[in-house]
């Protein structure tokens, strides 16, 4: 039997739509966020025929939709929840396997503009309920604007960071801090005018991208625009996502572009014409090492509640590669690396930030320039365009 609930009207709240065929999922979900200020569920489905038959009415401003599911499956009903809710943005969830990552690249490809791995209730236990609900949360919160979401539990408020905390994974040869954690400071408040940097006058030699919230589209854009125009410089790119995720993500990336490379591996030579792409659940940096510079993979506590995080990426660049590194920060929730792109321009380096426009969430790059680190901020086919430019350019002086 379908399982669909009464369209709620709601005034002024963010609206939600959840579309998972299990009742038990579904219930949680509710539980997790009924109590969020400014949040509101207003429909479910238990699959992606009933999730149309509702949408109009529903007029969700965002959805929660699983991949796997009967009668219509997450993918297959995506493209008409667009058109039915212009405007609304898609959260998918699935369990964290190959297909699954796949699937959910593709409906990113279509649309959605976040995922979420979803953990095997049964199997994996309290804490990858814990793990699942506070990213969540933080998603839906960053999603609404609503971030650092406040949950009412019994009577007392709890904060969220708002910002996805990803379980650590395991890989030979990592190097493992002796540190639990560690501090990058608090973001600049907010300002209506930024104070913007020159850009640097050596040619770079080292391209470094962060991205988080709509970033794997942003990424694939970018790497289409720049197609032929990298192979001078080596590409380094931290995108919050979990394992697995990476890896596609990485193999997209150099289909793409036409690039040798992938997902990082620990000890690796940085090479020209080059993508390597942090894995999930490692920090990464760069390391001298005689006249190489090699990646160093870190298994350490998050930083800004990210793993990996851009920020310790752009300051290993930035102690390397000085005024030739080109920072590039594009959308994403929170403020992770905006501290890096400050240490890249106080190096002489230049760093660009997507304007708030064409990003999904003007979080991180919003951060940077508040921050004071930016050149400019322009959008993707702009950024592109002027990346494009600074790569070709031959000698050291611009």
């Amino acid at each position: 039997m379908n399982s669909v609930s009464a369209v709620r009207q709601v005034e002024n709240n963010v609206r939600v739509m959840l579309v998972e065929d299990s009742a038990v999922v579904r219930g949680m979900i509710r539980g997790w966020l009924d109590p969020l200020d400014g949040v509101e569920i207003v429909a479910a489905a238990d699959n992606g025929q009933v999730a149309l038959n509702m949408i109009k009415t529903a007029r969700p401003d965002i959805i929660i939709l699983d991949i796997e599911m009967p009668v219509m499956d997450g993918l297959t009903a995506l493209p008409g929840l667009l058109r039915g809710a212009p405007g609304v943005k898609v959260l998918v969830a699935s369990t964290l396997s190959r297909r699954n990552a796949e699937v959910t690249l593709k409906a990113m490809a279509l649309g959605a503009v976040d995922y979420l791995a979803k953990p095997s209730f049964a199997r994996d236990g309290n804490d990858a309920r814990a793990i699942f609900r506070d990213e969540l949360i933080g998603k839906i919160s960053g999603l609404a604007g609503l971030e650092p979401a406040v949950v009412r539990t019994s009577g007392a408020t709890q904060k969220t960071n708002g910002v996805p905390s990803l379980a650590p994974a395991k890989t030979p040869g990592a190097a493992k801090p002796a540190a639990s954690s560690q501090r990058w400071g608090a973001i600049p408040a907010a300002s209506s005018k930024f104070r913007l940097r020159k850009p640097s006058l050596i040619a770079p030699r080292v391209l470094a991208i962060g991205s988080s919230t709509g970033g794997p589209v942003a990424l694939s854009k970018m790497m289409g625009i720049l197609k032929g125009q990298l192979g001078k410089v080596p590409v380094l790119i931290t995108q919050h996502m979990p394992a697995t995720f990476t890896t596609l993500l990485g193999e997209s990336l150099c289909r793409l572009s036409g690039l040798e490379g992938g997902e990082a591996k620990h000890g690796e030579l940085v090479e020209r014409g080059k993508i390597y792409v942090a894995p999930g659940g490692f920090h990464m940096r760069v390391k001298q090492q005689g006249s190489d510079v090699i990646i160093e993979l870190e298994d350490g506590a998050p930083i800004n509640h990210c793993k990996p995080s851009v920020d310790p990426m752009f300051e290993s660049l930035a102690k390397i590669y000085r005024s030739s590194v080109l920072g590039v920060v594009l959308t994403g929730m929170g403020g992770d690396g905006a501290l890096g792109a400050v240490k890249i321009a106080d190096a002489g380096g230049s760093v660009f930030a997507q304007d708030e426009k064409s990003s999904i969430v003007w979080g991180m790059p919003g951060a940077a320039m508040e921050a004071g680190a930016c050149v400019e901020a322009l959008d993707l086919e702009k950024l592109g365009r002027r990346i494009g430019n600074l790569l070709l350019v031959k000698g050291k002086k611009i």
